[in-house]
């Protein structure tokens, strides 16, 4: 029974000194409070009391502070939320003693009328109570002090420079690292942070020397700092720009810490060894999504499948929907080696069970084959990843891309609505609207498929969800440039005048994830992408962020826009309403659903030419259809 209650306290052999540190504390402040009260002498009948009551005072918060997990790590560790513990149990301890007094050991006077029942004095008790609590959290507010004091810090002869931006919690939390750490060879000499109300004061005898947005030209010149850290995870993307351009002109490098996204994702236990390079994806302007850990709370208990599960995509899918714990989650792709890898990723590294997975290798155009997945692992929410987006391999390949994109969208929505899913969720693509290529034309097909998907088992709440380009994602221009720079250049772009939207893959997957849970059946989605990014300035950011200059060091070549490629790309098609929605960063493209039969007769004659294999007349009659509308479309299906 012991052994029980033991394994279940977080108690530990550091823990005995603090027990008998806080049983001499409390006794002190039980003797203390009498003491204050009673400033001439303890009467006798109180004095006896205390002689009495100490001990059990003393063992019953003991035994009230275990059981409050007090002990559960070294005092110089303790925050406010252990602080709260001591008031919350010294609170309790004293209503106990209270109580305890009253019933079993009354303060009584004897006089000629009788006994007369005194009771301990309320001042007594509210001394008590307050000494207890400074005494406690004195001690370990003191020893945490102690642990983080700088001790006349001196750095290496070898250490470099370092201005931190950000004087807030990631940047005392870098600082605090640094002073402990003689060997990462770093020498604070200086914070910039724009709160005006922390300009001028120190943390840790460092000084907070300015602004970013006007002073630090200033202070860059002054200081002459080996590197910058950027030590905001949340800090937006026009913040990181500022700082990369002005020290990029100076020669300085820049490193930062993870974004918000990454360090939920993990990584290791110190700040400055998760700090890294800046990348693209830091300084394109974009506002940071704050990151929700309730939106996928509808994915609890439910059985997810996730298509295209090992692309870019359907990973990080698979990575944010573990982290919510669905009943389990059904990985599904016809590429092996992707397949293998996330699995394996989120069985080692995330500590998915394997009883919580399954791995299913299988191709989403097999009808026969999806109705047997279904059949056997019940999904529940079907998130429909799998697509082929390269533009220019689609243009080559229509006749795959229409199977892959447009039919295989078509199976899985009308699979997951006959056998009985409750949701289901069409990754969709700015190439959809106003389609000028068979990729885009494909997925504008998709988006049809889901809506009369939708008419036809209104008991599954069918979406999509639209958006533009993803950073990282196989294909998409950064690593393209990145693979061009690394071999010299030259950088290739397509148009001087070419913008396009951006966001990160995990800010998309989650705001996918948020869209999922909304609507009543049959909507498209819009995330809102903030604004166009000029490619060609994309390509010279990149090409200074890797240490080099543009046009002298790696060479820009523009080599004109492909066939159908467009100089913008938009998230709404002309007869769409650009509506809001209760989300953030998630609109609304509201429009008149084609009539099923009409969606249905256009699907019935592209098959028919997937079937031919006439590659030429599919591409004209899928970009055909994909682009009408009303009447029109009745027309085109026939």
């Amino acid at each position: 029974m012991l052994r029980r209650i033991r394994s279940a306290l977080p108690l530990h052999r550091h823990s005995i000194p603090q027990i008998v540190a806080d049983g001499v504390l409390l006794a002190v402040a039980y003797w203390a409070a009498f003491r204050l009260r009673f400033d001439r002498g303890i009467p006798a009948l109180y004095e006896e009391l205390l002689r009495e009551t100490i001990a059990w005072v003393v063992a019953g918060g003991l035994i009230l502070f275990v059981v409050s997990r007090m002990y559960g790590k070294w005092w110089r560790f303790s925050g406010q939320r252990d602080l709260l513990v001591v008031v919350r149990s010294v609170v309790l301890l004293t209503l106990a003693l209270v109580f305890g007094i009253g019933v079993f050991h009354p303060v009584t006077r004897v006089t000629s009328e009788g006994e007369v029942g005194l009771g301990l004095p309320s001042s007594v008790v509210a001394l008590f109570a307050l000494l207890a609590i400074a005494l406690l959290c004195g001690v370990r507010l003191g020893a945490r002090i102690i642990h983080e004091r700088p001790r006349g810090f001196r750095p290496r002869g070898d250490a470099r420079s370092v201005l931190i931006v950000g004087a807030g919690n990631g940047g005392r939390h870098v600082l605090e690292e640094i002073l402990r750490n003689r060997d990462l060879r770093l020498n604070p000499v200086g914070f910039v942070d724009d709160d005006p109300t922390k300009i001028g004061m120190r943390l840790h005898g460092v000084r907070v020397l300015g602004n970013t947005q006007e002073q630090l030209p200033r202070i860059l010149e002054e200081v002459e700092p080996d590197e910058v850290l950027i030590a905001i995870p949340s800090a937006p993307g026009t913040l990181r720009a500022r700082i990369v351009s002005a020290c990029r002109r100076r020669g300085i490098p820049v490193r930062t810490l993870p974004t918000v996204f990454e360090l939920l994702q993990g990584g290791s236990s110190t700040y400055v060894r998760q700090v890294r390079e800046v990348q693209v994806e830091d300084v394109l302007g974009r506002e940071p999504v704050r990151f929700e850990e309730r939106v996928g709370r509808y994915l609890d208990g439910e059985v997810v499948l996730v298509t295209g599960a090992g692309g870019s995509i359907g990973s990080e899918l698979c990575r944010q929907i573990a982290r919510v714990a669905p009943r389990r989650l059904i990985l599904l792709d016809h590429a092996e080696d992707n397949l293998f890898r996330i699995q394996r990723e989120l069985e080692d590294d995330r500590h998915v069970h394997p009883s919580h997975l399954a791995a299913v290798l299988a191709d989403c155009k097999e009808e026969e084959r999806m109705r047997e997945v279904f059949r056997d692992l019940r999904p529940t929410v079907v998130f429909h990843a799998a697509a082929y987006k390269h533009v220019g391999l689609m243009e080559l390949n229509p006749v795959e891309a229409v199977r892959n994109n447009a039919l295989a969208t078509r199976v899985m929505a009308r699979v997951a609505g006959d056998c009985g899913a409750k949701r289901f969720v069409l990754i969709s693509t700015d190439k959809a609207v106003s389609p000028a290529t068979v990729m885009g034309a494909s997925k504008a097909l998709a988006e049809f498929a889901v809506e009369e998907a939708s008419a036809r088992h209104p008991q599954t709440r069918y979406a999509s969800v639209r958006f533009g380009n993803v950073l990282g994602s196989s294909g998409s221009v950064v690593p393209i440039f990145r693979q061009q720079i690394a071999k010299g250049g030259p950088v290739t772009v397509t148009d001087e005048r070419m913008t396009r939207y951006f966001m990160t893959i995990p800010e998309a997957v989650q705001l996918v994830i948020r869209a999922g849970s909304m609507g009543a059946g049959g909507e498209i989605y819009v995330l809102e992408m903030g604004e166009p990014v000029s490619i060609m300035q994309l390509a010279r950011d990149m090409i200074e962020l890797s240490g080099l200059r543009p046009d002298e060091d790696i060479a820009i070549e523009v080599i004109g826009r492909r066939p159908g490629e467009k100089l913008h790309e938009d998230l709404f098609n002309p007869y769409e309403r650009r509506m809001p929605t209760p989300a953030e960063k998630i609109l609304l493209a509201e429009r008149e659903p084609l009539p099923p039969e009409v969606v249905e007769a256009m699907f019935d004659e592209i098959g028919l030419l997937v079937l031919e294999g006439d590659a030429a007349a599919l591409a004209r009659k899928v970009t055909e259809l994909s682009a009408a509308r009303g009447g029109s479309a009745v027309d085109a299906a026939t």
